[in-house]
């Protein structure tokens, strides 16, 4: 029962590593000036998306807790 529930909090933390991620990494907004001078919500740059090179750690957790959810099927 012990890795089933290890396994559980491994995959939700993985979840939870990956959907936070944008908002740890930067600004979602501001920071480009309209030519009447006003500040605008448009982003900078538009998203990048889902990428492997930021988001290993929560892709290893999850992968981690359905390992051990599997294992605590198992047994």
């Amino acid at each position: 029962m012990t890795l089933v529930w290890l396994g559980v909090l491994l995959v939700f933390g993985g979840i939870f590593q990956m959907a936070f991620q944008p908002i740890w990494r930067s600004r979602f907004s501001g920071g480009k000036w309209l030519r009447s001078g006003r500040d605008t919500l448009e982003p900078e740059r538009p998203g990048s998306g889902f990428g492997v090179k930021s988001n290993w750690p929560g892709l290893v957790m999850v992968a981690l807790g359905g390992a051990f959810l599997l294992a605590g099927a198992a047994i």
